[in-house]
């Protein structure tokens, strides 16, 4: 029997680090390259960022929302208006649609910036998702100048998130090839 032939590095083998947070994020970047290299399928990308991050920190939720156009029920005339719907993510369950400027995600999509937020529960017009949310970081994905989605994460301690994780995360999204 032949062993099948890997054009990536597996789980198994993303090396998990102690450190400052500088130099876990500088060890996870290039593993992180070495799952995006040479694939091109935007949903397998997301999905293997999300878990590596997810290894990594432990977060509650790591995922993406991508924007979609928005829906109606089936019948109905087609809304025209884009809102964020899930992507690839790995935690509990999550939020299927947001709209542009409704809570940290829907604020960060329609002022195309990353939001830092130490308590969810202080953020006006927060999305409860998960009752273990305490704080959030989300950073929007920009291509040719527009939007195309954010990556979300959650933690459940209170002031989780600084500028070093915006500034690595925001390198890591950099990575994904968007189509």
């Amino acid at each position: 029997m032949t062993k099948p032939t890997y054009l990536c590095l597996m789980a198994e083998d993303l090396t998990i680090i102690t450190g400052s947070k500088a130099e876990i994020y500088q060890s996870l970047i290039p593993q992180i390259k070495g799952l995006l290299d040479g694939e091109p399928d935007l949903v397998a990308n997301l999905a293997n960022v999300s878990a590596a991050l997810k290894e990594q920190f432990g977060w509650l939720w790591v995922g993406f929302y991508l924007v979609k156009p928005g829906s109606k029920p089936f019948g109905s005339a087609q809304d025209e208006e884009t809102e964020l719907v899930l992507g690839p993510f790995q935690g509990p369950v999550a939020c299927t649609r947001i709209k542009k400027g409704r809570g940290v995600c829907g604020a960060a999509w329609q002022n195309a910036e990353s939001l830092i937020v130490p308590d969810v529960e202080k953020f006006p017009g927060h999305i409860a998702c998960s009752s273990l949310s305490k704080s959030e970081i989300v950073l929007p994905l920009i291509k040719n100048g527009e939007v195309v989605g954010v990556l979300d994460i959650d933690a459940v301690e209170l002031d989780q998130f600084d500028e070093t994780d915006k500034k690595y995360l925001t390198e890591i999204i950099s990575l994904i090839p968007i189509p």
